[in-house]
């Protein structure tokens, strides 16, 4: 039924359901203000024939047009088709170069017979005219007068679209009007919204006919937008548009026809209810009025009948009015001084050492698309600061409106949020994503949405702080009052409770005291008169009974509770207020007036107020013989003469028993005591005469039945006392244990209560819950894909230096299986170590400087081992991610490269080496042979090859040299040595040799390669 969700206010400090606070011009004189939903039937193919005379000239729409890339065609199109006379004003917003100068109002007059001006500060805004903004200039509009601003750049960007759409909404209401033309990126959306929000109306160009479709196609996204036309279409949807009642006459509650479409309201009312389950009428009129007045305009209708048939013959637009009466205007930090004061009188009251022990619970019912929960959990952590991590804090935040919640748990949020928030919190609570701004995990995890229902569903409770602002403006007093009902049994004691600036507790002073004025800030009362807290609204109830009947109970009540004193005051003027009791049905005292002493003879016993036993015992038996015949005839019985002694001597007095009626029922009786006076006492004399008569004896005998009389009434009295107490006892043992069955069935109540607002709000987690299983469900889908796809080792550590994910290939590098997932690294035994594992995780975190080493796994395989933070969504290091990329084919590559340029010197070096330098094989091939042993031994390096080192040694020496042949075959260190060499020519030769072994890839010995130096010949 309830909107949680404030009316629409084209404020952006302001949410809700259809705020058309501002509302347009005042009528001029003389203008019609006849309500337009008793007007005639219109046709919907024929444009609406009124003349200018007859609208009045302060009453006329203005068109705010804007446009950037591609807009210049696109308006010349449309003023070619907008009518010349049609009564409204036309404004043309276009992103131009700002320093050049403009010959945009030049071009655009060849398209119309319109005046076309270039704006110019404080100029009056005529109809029929066309203005066009000047370069380098912001342009506005105040009281039906342009504005030029200096150019001004909001977060970084000019735009002009959104800042003329936004004064035009606030100047001018429902006669506001938008229009979205070709263009690139987003200005104008936000321009549209306030328009909408404002009860204007709004449109956009199509996606065939605009040249850019950026900002048309925004604002369409966004769900701002009325009308997708082509600019020709829009031009004449503005004609037809352009005397509507809705625009040129005041709203019907102006001018006091609301009584007369109270019944056309309540079937809209009614077909909402049946469609969507919310109730809106207990919501104020003019606001709704003003939201269907829009929707009958957008429809060509003018009269409300025309449109509940729409309804019921179009379903689809039911649901088209519901998000008209749905609009969400809100903002991040709204009033920022009311958060300033929450830090300085609330917060620390929520978060003191007493309260600190539990979480503390905050609900924002009506919180459209989040902005106002993710404020104040940023301002909790803000004040908070380094304590955050140990305080628990849960914020839920309702509304009706699905859509509104789903976008609000998605927590993106556009760009131009950048105006809102401070760089600053956007840096520390926000990350930068493509289409705007998310809010982090940290604050995200703080907040729970859920769709409910402010006064049908049940509510939240034990709750510290409410913070419901800008809603209850737009109730009925009634709805107010439940609302506030609510608020105060969610609530715990001496809690808070946050309203808008434009709000107040009104009547309910009772149930909260107020804490801050000026922001509105209030406090529960912990001890105040039970409320009525029936919350539920019956299902059987009938469309007129719903809230308002269980609203109206408890005063219902009260209004029925007889006031005791006022009604025997009127009685006992009535009746010369003679001295007198009120009782109640069971002869108990209830109310004494005037002297009534001479009529009481308390007995002595226990205290009571039993009238029969505080009469006088001469009066009591006629005294109750007078209450029973009243209450069983219910009529007045009056008795005369009784008398009695008062003072030991005879009085007479007139008795008078008086039922109170409620109703068909006697709830009391009055009783009045009417003196009449004193009795004389009988002449002795005369009485001694008396006694002479014949009449003695017959005096005597009445005497003595009197006697027996008066002794069988006393029997019969005190019977019936013993009687009374009895029932009297049994009466105060039922009446007892309703008691104890009244406190228990209050307590059994407010149980249900409590477990129904339970129940809802596990019910409202278990939906968040759900969320964000499905998100977190997809994620993982993601995650397990990419990790599948990604064809590396990566291994995913907690600081504690346990596994937290692996990908495949890690698994097979590390010999880890899917039960591995938990356990300590160091517990695996895997293929490859990484030294100093623990001492370089902890590094990585405390440093956040990523490592990189080179290992080789058992083996023989090369991978470059990368130690990176593990980064939350929040920011915090958690851990450490470990990727192995296998280097080992790069590793070879390398090493090929160097032994290949290693060769290539080695071949330089050889060739231009002056000593003889040969590779021999252990059995004595040569297997290399430089040109200085070609020339220094005589043989050409194929014979030298060919024939091997034997004949080159003398035959004495050969068995020396095949020993030291032998140990450069194993590995061993040779000194260098004296050698002799035998010349081609037979010459023998003395040489200088050193030997170094040579090692194959897996570090075996397969050659020897020798440099030799010529000492001199033997021979020579």
């Amino acid at each position: 039924m309830a909107r949680e969700q404030r009316p629409a206010n084209p404020d952006p400090g302001t949410t809700v359901m259809a705020a058309d606070s501002q509302g347009a011009a005042p009528p001029p004189a003389g203008a019609d203000t006849k309500d337009p939903g008793r007007q005639g039937p219109s046709d919907a193919t024929t444009e609406p024939d009124r003349t200018r005379a007859e609208i009045g000239p302060a009453s006329f729409p203005i068109v705010g047009i804007g446009a950037s890339a591609g807009g210049l065609d696109a308006f010349r199109r449309l003023l070619k088709r907008l009518p010349v006379d049609a009564g409204m004003a036309y404004v043309l917003i276009q992103h131009l170069a700002p320093d050049h100068d403009s010959l945009l109002a030049a071009l655009l007059a060849e398209a119309t017979a319109m005046p076309v001006i270039e704006a110019r500060d404080g100029q009056p805004i005529e109809p029929d005219h066309v203005y066009v903004i000047p370069p380098n200039r912001t342009l506005g509009v105040h009281h039906r007068r342009l504005v030029l601003l200096e150019r001004e750049l909001e977060s970084g960007r000019h735009l002009p679209v959104d800042y003329f759409l936004k004064t035009l909404a606030e100047d001018l209401g429902r006669q506001a009007i938008g229009v979205i033309l070709s263009g690139t990126a987003s200005d104008g959306t936000l321009g549209l919204k306030a328009i909408k929000a404002a009860g204007g109306l709004t449109f956009a160009q199509d996606t065939k006919s605009a040249e850019y479709y950026g900002m048309p196609g925004s604002a369409i996204a966004a769900g701002w937008v009325d009308f997708v036309l082509s600019p020709a279409e829009i031009a004449k949807e503005l004609a037809r548009i352009a005397a509507h009642p809705y625009l040129r006459h005041p709203p019907p509650e102006v001018s006091g026809g609301v009584t007369e479409i109270e019944d056309d309201l309540a079937k809209v009312f009614l077909l909402l209810r049946s469609r969507t389950g919310n109730d809106f009428s207990l919501y104020k009129r003019p606001a709704i009025l003003r939201r269907i007045r829009r929707r009958m305009a957008v429809h060509k209708l003018e009269r409300l009948a025309d449109y509940i048939h729409y309804l019921q013959t179009q379903p689809a637009e039911i649901d088209r009015l519901f998000e008209d009466l749905l609009i969400s205007v809100t903002a991040f930090f709204r009033e920022p001084e009311a958060f300033d004061t929450l830090r300085e009188q609330v917060f620390p009251h929520l978060f003191d050492e007493r309260r600190a022990r539990r979480r503390v619970r905050v609900w924002v019912p009506g919180c459209a698309t989040g902005e106002e929960a993710y404020s104040l959990a940023i301002a909790m952590q803000e004040f908070l600061g380094d304590r955050v991590a140990g305080i628990g804090i849960q914020i839920f935040a309702s509304d009706i409106d699905d859509k509104a919640i789903a976008k609000a748990r998605a927590g993106l949020f556009d760009a131009s949020i950048a105006g809102q928030v401070s760089p600053e919190r956007l840096r520390r609570f926000f990350v930068k994503s493509a289409g705007g701004y998310r809010i982090t995990k940290s604050i995200r995890d703080l907040c729970v949405f859920a769709v409910q229902n402010l006064i049908k569903d049940p509510p939240f409770s034990k709750l510290d702080l409410i913070s419901c602002r800008n809603l209850l403006i737009y109730f009925d007093s009634p709805l107010q009052k439940r609302a506030l009902q609510i608020f105060h049994y969610a609530l715990e004691p001496n809690a808070f409770l946050l309203l808008g600036s434009s709000e107040s507790i009104g009547a309910q002073a009772d149930l909260f005291a107020l804490l801050d004025k000026q922001r509105r800030i209030y406090v529960k009362k912990s001890y105040v008169p039970r409320v009525d807290y029936s919350f539920m609204t019956k299902i059987h109830q009938r469309p007129d009974e719903g809230a308002t009947a269980s609203l109206e109970s408890t005063a219902d009540t009260a209004r029925r509770q007889p006031d005791l004193a006022r009604t025997a005051d009127r009685l006992l003027l009535a009746h010369y207020a003679p001295p007198g009791v009120i009782v109640s049905r069971d002869l108990e005292i209830l109310y004494f007036h005037g002297e009534t002493g001479p009529y009481m003879d308390p007995a002595p016993g226990a205290a009571t107020l039993n009238l029969i036993k505080l009469a006088h015992k001469d009066l009591a038996v006629e005294l109750r013989t007078s209450l029973h015949k009243a209450l069983r005839n219910g009529q007045e019985i009056h008795r005369l003469g009784l008398r009695y002694r008062r003072d030991g001597a005879p009085a007479e007095i007139n008795l008078r028993v008086l039922p109170m009626m409620t109703g068909d029922e006697i709830d009391h009786l009055m009783v009045l005591f009417e003196e009449v006076g004193r009795v004389a006492d009988a002449d002795p004399a005369t009485d001694a005469d008396a006694r002479t008569g014949d009449d003695r004896p017959r005096v005597a005998d009445l005497e003595r039945e009197l006697a027996v009389t008066r002794e069988q009434l006393q029997a019969i009295i005190a019977e019936l006392e013993g009687t009374n107490e009895e029932r009297q006892a049994a009466n105060e043992e039922i009446q007892s244990a309703n008691e104890e069955l009244q406190s228990a069935n209050e307590e059994l109540e407010t149980a249900k209560e409590e477990l129904q607002s339970t129940n809802e709000e596990l019910a409202t987690v278990n939906d968040e819950l759900e969320s964000r299983n499905r998100d977190l469900a997809e994620a993982n889908s993601h995650l397990n894909n990419l990790l599948a796809s990604v064809n590396l080792p990566i291994l995913i550590l907690g600081q504690d230096m346990r596994i937290r994910q692996f990908t495949p290939q890690a698994g097979k590098l590390l010999n880890l299986i899917g039960g591995d997932y938990g356990r300590p690294i160091g517990n695996i035994n895997a293929n490859i170590r990484i030294p100093e594992l623990e001492a370089r995780v902890t590094a990585v975190i405390e440093e956040m400087q990523s490592q990189v080493l080179e290992l080789q796994d058992n083996a023989g395989r090369w991978y470059s081992v990368r130690l990176r933070p593990y980064k939350t969504l929040d920011n915090r290091i958690d851990g450490v991610v470990i990727a192995f990329i296998d280097v080992d084919d790069l590793k070879e590559t390398e090493r090929l490269r160097q032994t290949l340029a290693l060769e290539r010197r080695l071949a330089t070096l050889v060739r231009d080496a002056n000593d003889a330098i040969m590779v021999q094989g252990f059995d004595g091939r040569i297997l290399a042979w430089n040109p200085a042993a070609e020339r220094l031994f005589g043989y050409s390096e194929s014979k030298a090859i060919e024939i091997g080192i034997e004949p080159m040694v003398p035959a004495a020496a050969w068995p020396a040299y095949r020993a030291l042949l032998e140990r450069l075959a194993r590995g061993e260190a040779i000194e260098p040595q004296r050698l002799e060499r035998r010349h081609a020519d037979g010459r023998t030769l003395r040489v200088l040799l050193t030997a170094t072994t040579l090692l194959d890839q897996h570090g075996r010995p397969y050659a020897a390669a020798t440099t030799e130096r010529v000492l001199g010949g033997k021979d020579g």
